[in-house]
């Protein structure tokens, strides 16, 4: 399995699928995010989900129970693959999620959002966590294992503790950036071969492809670059 998912962050329909289609034959799946959902509709995971390949649409729900489900199921309704949700919305919240996607898509698998990875520390505290980051991501990849989740989003740091915590979730990560590249506003971010090795099931990128002069062989040395780590 190609375990590179193209971040699809686009505010523009027309841009996103032209992007999908000129690497499609090099990544193992999409993200739509919050951008293009905002500026497309609903319909963008639709166009997407018809290229092929399976969409991971970056929802982040978090709300009441009732609101979640109906949203989950609206949503895999569209074609999804992967839906994600705030784990910080606490066990009913992300049962009502599983729950929601299974009736539309049942092959579909909720992903809890553990903590942001652009969050440090210090802003991790400042809103009102106790402890430290992996304290709470520890606490959320045991919500997400009583909930039913399929997996978990989190930062490259914390893989390792995922891994050994619920070594049967699927482990997501974020903010992957190659040696050279800026961080833009990642805080906690890492190599794709680093990622790999520290047990990442799925690698989700952006910028570094998307950005790049020439996408299709970007998306290409990174795939060849991550399956021969292990």
């Amino acid at each position: 399995m190609n375990p590179i998912y193209l971040a699809l962050d686009f505010s523009d329909l027309g841009s996103a699928i032209a992007m999908a289609r000129e690497v499609r034959d090099h990544v193992g799946g999409y993200k739509v995010g919050l951008e293009l959902i905002w500026r497309a509709g609903p319909e963008a995971v639709e166009a997407v989900s018809e290229l092929g390949l399976p969409v991971f649409v970056d929802a982040k729900l978090h709300d009441i129970p009732n609101t979640v489900q109906a949203a989950a199921r609206s949503i895999g309704r569209l074609g999804a693959r992967f839906v994600t949700v705030h784990a910080g919305g606490g066990e009913p919240m992300m049962k009502a999620a599983v729950a929601g996607l299974a009736e539309t898509a049942p092959d579909g698998g909720v992903l809890a959002v553990t903590v942001l990875t652009s969050l440090d520390e210090r802003e991790f505290s400042r809103v009102g966590f106790r402890g430290s980051i992996g304290d709470g991501v520890d606490s959320m990849v045991d919500l997400a294992v009583v909930s039913g989740a399929e997996g978990v989003v989190c930062a490259v740091s914390d893989l390792r503790s995922v891994k050994e915590r619920a070594p049967g979730l699927l482990a997501v990560t974020p903010g992957i950036r190659m040696p050279d590249d800026s961080a833009h506003d990642q805080e906690r971010f890492a190599t794709p071969a680093a990622a790999r090795s520290a047990g990442a099931d799925i690698l989700v990128v952006g910028r570094p492809i998307t950005a790049s002069s020439d996408p299709a062989r970007a998306a290409r040395l990174m795939t060849e670059g991550v399956l021969g780590v292990l």
